[in-house]
């Protein structure tokens, strides 16, 4: 046995939207539409990942930019491949993408109930700073609004415009 993943995280291409569709209708009761994950992945201020094992797509993250925010739109693992530290190897490579676009914070929504994705969330360094109500839909469900913040502001400097 060899300490190497069998999958390598990589930048997501436009190519890998139809897969990405497939593996969101394993993963969630309401999917990202193939069109929707093109566009996301068009956006200029679009950071998105995907980890990949033999030419396959078994995970992907993504995050859109807004000033200096960032804001988490989506993660998926392969639900036979999940507990193989995909979701957390997809979400450093993010968190780095985010370090690098020099993001003040990561904010995203988990639902009340993911309790794996909360513990992954907290050993990160997110923090809940709120929920929305009956965010989620099929099954109905609040979502815990939690934030990583990566650099802070300092009390002496003057506001921004």
């Amino acid at each position: 046995m060899t300490d190497k993943p069998e999958w390598e995280i990589v930048p997501m291409t436009l190519e890998m939207a139809a897969e990405g569709n497939v593996l969101e209708s394993k993963c969630f009761t309401v999917p990202t539409s193939e069109n929707l994950l093109r566009t996301e992945l068009l956006k200029p201020e679009a950071i998105y990942f995907a980890a990949v094992s033999e030419g396959k797509l078994v995970g992907y993250a993504g995050m859109q930019s807004v000033l200096d925010e960032g804001y988490m739109m989506d993660i998926c693992v392969d639900p036979e491949r999940r507990r193989e530290g995909i979701a957390r190897a997809l979400m450093e490579k993010l968190l780095e993408g985010a370090e690098k676009a020099e993001l003040s914070f990561v904010t995203l929504e988990v639902r009340t109930s993911n309790e794996p994705a909360k513990a992954l969330y907290a050993s990160l360094g997110f923090e809940q700073v709120g929920v929305r109500r009956d965010y989620y839909t099929a099954p109905v469900e609040n979502a815990l609004l939690l934030t990583k913040y990566l650099r802070k502001e300092k009390s002496d400097d003057p506001p921004r415009n």
